[in-house]
């Protein structure tokens, strides 16, 4: 679904060198701090910026030849986008009516009502949920192959991002070989919908890892200084200062654990792998 080799784009005070790939039927994580290179990343895919060097294909083609036709597979929700204020859903839904060939008019009543979404009340009365779930159900209703999403669910309450997971668990459970891209900093909801995670910081790529591997091999040690000295750091990937010591960050626990059974290791999750391999120190 796409294929990103070799991008660089820079800036004043900021430059992305980044190689990927989404295969079709498959759910990535982007992840990484603020200005690590998300927005940029996703926007070089959606053809909004031209990359200084390297390639960019959706759907085995360079993003700047993608036809009128290409684009109607795609299903893009962005975190600075959204409809007129102005606007009420019933509106929205003739404008998506119009725009695309096989628009599931039913699909689109059936999944506002359900999310409690009003058609006659103006966008601008909308709560940020019922916003994110209006600019989601949008990117779903046209049979969409490739589905974008930045940050869908920043700023939402509990239930809101529960709400609007499911929507996309419940479309890529109807069609296998859909994809989706998605980027978030918001660590359970890529732990329980991503098939890999993609972390990258300053413009790189730090770390790409299966979700279950990531969940499962990966832990975070806590040692005291005189712990940390003596500890072998063959299967250490990065580790931060602490007050207490150190917490490291290993892809071995088990070896740690049946090495070092007075260790105290915490199971890794993504949290960890953000603040640790970002803000602390590699090998």
């Amino acid at each position: 679904m796409i294929q990103i080799n070799g991008l660089k784009k820079k800036y004043k005070d900021f430059s992305l060198d980044l190689s990927f790939d989404l295969p079709k039927g498959r759910v990535s994580g982007l992840v990484g701090k603020n200005g690590a290179g998300k927005s940029t990343t996703l926007k070089a895919i959606l053809g909004l910026i031209r990359p200084d060097e390297g390639s960019v294909k959706v759907f085995g083609k360079d993003v700047g030849m993608l036809t009128a036709e290409d684009k109607q597979k795609l299903g893009i929700a962005l975190s600075d986008s959204g409809f007129s204020g102005y606007l009420i859903v019933d509106a929205v839904k003739d404008i998506l009516k119009n725009m695309y060939h096989v628009f599931d008019e039913d699909m689109f009543v059936t999944l506002c009502r359900d999310m409690g979404l009003p058609f006659d009340k103006p966008i601008k009365e909308f709560s940020s949920g019922m916003k994110a779930k209006l600019k989601v159900i949008a990117a779903l209703c046209h049979q969409a192959k490739l589905l974008i999403m930045d940050e869908p669910t920043s700023g939402l309450d509990v239930e809101a991002r529960n709400e609007v997971l499911d929507i996309l668990r419940d479309y890529l459970a109807k069609d296998e070989e859909a994809s989706l891209l998605i980027s978030s900093h918001i660590s359970s909801d890529l732990e329980g919908l991503c098939d890999d995670i993609y972390l990258i910081d300053e413009g790189r790529l730090l770390l790409h890892e299966q979700t279950d591997e990531l969940l499962d091999k990966y832990g975070v040690i806590k040692a005291d200084e005189e712990t940390f000295e003596k500890l072998e750091k063959d299967h250490i990937l990065a580790y931060k200062k602490e007050k207490f010591g150190y917490s490291l960050f290993t892809d071995e626990k088990e070896y740690y654990e049946e090495n070092h059974p007075d260790l105290i290791i915490e199971n890794g999750n993504i949290d960890d792998l953000i603040l640790i391999m970002t803000g602390g120190n590699k090998k």
